[in-house]
């Protein structure tokens, strides 16, 4: 098993992220909290990284607040911002994403699109066409 700690260290540092709970699962959540005093405070929750797909899934949601919340006009957007800049890190620190994390991203992408189809969605952006779910 990697020892992911320091990658951790240094993301947290670099992006000014709070861990509020290290999931059991392989699962995560990014959200942003205003005080009105003016400070805000960027928590996720993620699976602690011990391989690549649990440090993909800590990196995606530290990516939703790279990106920024709202920069993209539809949350399928964002998702897939959100796993490419993941993709991007853990590539630029020396970690190639395996198969599962390859799998993980498709079906993540699949589901938020497929999400964005059931809920309506006037116009998909062209770059996710691709992760139209097929029919059964």
């Amino acid at each position: 098993m990697a020892d992911f700690s320091g990658i951790i260290e240094q993301i947290q540092r670099t992006h000014d992220i709070r861990v509020k709970r290290w999931r059991k699962n392989m699962t995560g959540c990014a959200w942003r909290v205003y005080f009105h005093d003016g400070r805000t405070i960027n928590w996720i929750e993620s699976p602690v990284p011990r391989t690549p797909i649990s440090l993909s899934i800590f990196l995606h949601e530290v990516g939703h607040h790279v990106i920024g919340f709202n920069t993209y006009r539809t949350r399928c957007e964002e998702e897939y911002h959100a796993w490419n800049w993941a993709l991007k890190t853990m590539k630029d620190l020396g970690v190639q994403p395996d198969m599962r994390v390859e799998r993980r991203v498709a079906l993540s992408m699949q589901y938020a699109v497929d999400k964005a189809i059931r809920r309506g969605i006037k116009k998909l952006p062209e770059s996710l066409a691709h992760f139209i779910p097929r029919a059964a």
